[in-house]
């Protein structure tokens, strides 16, 4: 992977969306064939990926010296806090209250992600995995703008309802500023990001095994 930091970024996005797999549960969100139990399920699953996200990210920005990728990685971690509360409004509008979210059993496949964004966390060069991330974030929010999308027209989920899809499908592009600041001093400094394709390959893998087992669950 050579070239600019916008162009090592745009790359990353492109390795990403064209690197296969099918995300069944958006298909069916989108033409209003998941039951709302899966989606409650996928609220709950989300709340256990956020804890563990923003403890990953707070690593990160601890990990990186660079101030861009440390800021980013502080950001990425304050939009946790966010997310934390809308996926609990998500739940609610599913049927599932505090007690509910507390008590549901995760299944592994929805959690292969986190996992693996933690030992990103704990043993990959910071801007490797700021990287990663960004091609992954690409992927997420157009799956959650599909989502708000599909619960507004099938499911009559209101502006509350959806905030938590609403949040991601919209990012802030101080997010993407501070990215590319980021990759333009690792440059500068001789990184290579040599770790970046593969680490992709398998975000992107546990990205879809997230949503197709929830795909696969019954009712």
């Amino acid at each position: 992977m050579t070239g600019s930091a916008d162009e090592r970024l745009a790359a990353a996005q492109r390795q990403f969306d064209e690197g296969g797999g099918e995300n069944r549960l958006i298909r069916l969100i989108a033409s209003g064939q998941a039951p709302l139990s899966v989606i409650g399920k996928l609220a709950a699953e989300q709340h256990r990926v956020i804890t563990s996200d923003w403890r990953a990210f707070l690593t990160l920005a601890a990990r990186a010296d660079e101030p861009n990728a440390r800021q980013f990685f502080s950001g990425l971690a304050a939009g946790e806090a966010v997310a934390l509360e809308r996926v609990a409004v998500l739940a609610r509008h599913c049927g599932m209250d505090a007690d509910a979210v507390r008590a549901y059993r995760t299944q592994p496949g929805c959690q292969s992600y986190p996992s693996y964004v933690a030992s990103l966390a704990l043993n990959g060069d910071p801007l490797d995995v700021l990287v990663t991330l960004v091609a992954g974030f690409g992927g997420w929010g157009g799956y959650c703008a599909s989502a708000s999308r599909g619960l507004r027209e099938h499911y009559g989920f209101d502006d509350e309802g959806c905030g938590f899809f609403d949040l991601f499908a919209d990012p802030d592009p101080s997010g993407a500023q501070l990215a590319t600041a980021a990759v333009d001093a690792g440059l500068a400094a001789g990184w290579t990001g040599e770790a970046v394709e593969d680490q992709i390959r398998l975000l992107q893998h546990y990205e879809h095994q997230f949503w197709n087992t929830l795909a696969d669950l019954e009712t």
